[in-house]
């Protein structure tokens, strides 16, 4: 089989088998799991152990996993891997041997850096220099890790502390720029995964719960909500994959807008898909809460709405 006969949207069932299976195990256990299947390396060099495939073959990888609420950075460790090329280091996350997360705010020349998922259990950081670049960090032994369950008590996400941290690789600009681009569009598929999820779940129960001898969805106000979710989804999805592409001029489309609107379109249909189940989101029997919370996370993570005010002003410039 050549890379020609591969389609994306084929490895979205071959995740999910594997996320499933992942699911309740331990966290380095669970990465072996999914590293076995392949889905740490799949856009990893060949000669790192990889699959070589492009982005839009890890995008339905990461939608599966905000679907299914995983709690592993499996979006940070395909990124690390295929940032790395074909080093030793590239060889162990696609292996399972390593785990990677990565800070999404803050860079080494600060000294400190935060919103980094599940930063307490990996072994590296990604964090981006103060100079344009990135650098690969020994999270295990050189950094230490300060937790803040502020959104998140359960899976808090971390503050860095980088003075004294020990470098293992670093990447140019170019390729820095390069992954950043790459790691929003996957952040809005991981979210738009997460909302997915929920109104899949939120759907099948209107259509199962009966009150007066009627199901709930066969309640207009029901319906009309459940047709606006659907329409927030719709639009993202489509939004995610337009980004893909290049555009007119055969240039790279710009990623603010759909992660953006991917951010606060999930925020709504996982709150909305949580009062539609009567609050229910919020128990064990069906936790919801658990992907609102990652949902809240990234967006504090760009600004909570300064992504969305940048986009804004970038278009009155534009015109």
């Amino acid at each position: 089989m050549t890379d020609n006969d591969l389609k994306p949207e084929e490895f979205a069932q071959a995740a999910a088998e594997a996320i499933t299976d992942a699911q309740g195990r331990g966290f380095r256990e669970a990465g072996q799991v999914l590293a076995n299947a392949g889905l740490c390396g799949v856009c990893a060099p060949e000669a790192a152990g990889g699959l070589a495939l492009g982005i839009e073959f890890a995008l339905p990888i990461v939608a599966e996993a905000g679907k299914l609420r995983l709690q592993w950075p499996l979006l940070e460790t395909i990124l690390a891997a295929k940032a790395l090329g074909d080093s030793p280091l590239a060889a162990e996350l696609a292996g399972g041997e390593r785990i990677a997360t990565w800070a999404l705010e803050g860079s080494l020349a600060e000294g400190l850096a935060g919103h980094a998922r599940h930063a307490r259990q990996c072994d590296w950081v990604l964090v981006a220099d103060g100079q344009g670049g990135g650098a690969l960090l020994d999270l295990a032994t050189s950094v230490e890790v300060r937790e803040d369950g502020a959104l998140d008590p359960e899976h808090p996400q971390s503050w860095l502390d980088l003075r004294g941290a020990k470098v293992l690789a670093t990447l140019d600009a170019a390729a820095f720029a390069a992954l950043r681009r790459e790691g929003q569009i996957l952040i809005a598929g991981l979210v738009n995964g997460a909302a997915e999820g929920a109104l899949e779940a939120t759907a099948a129960y209107m259509s199962t719960r009966v009150q007066f001898g009627r199901p709930l969805s066969a309640k207009q106000a029901v319906r009309h909500l459940l047709a606006r979710m659907r329409l927030l989804q719709e639009a993202c999805n489509a939004g995610i994959h337009r980004v893909l592409r290049p555009d007119e001029d055969k240039g790279l489309r710009n990623t603010g807008p759909v992660l953006a609107q991917t951010l606060s379109s999930a925020a709504f249909v996982l709150e909305k898909s949580i009062h539609l189940h009567g609050g229910m989101g919020f128990t064990w029997e069906l936790p919801l809460h658990h992907a609102l919370r990652e949902v809240r996370k990234f967006d504090a993570a760009f600004g909570s709405g300064a992504l969305a005010r940048q986009v804004g002003q970038d278009f009155i410039r534009s015109v």
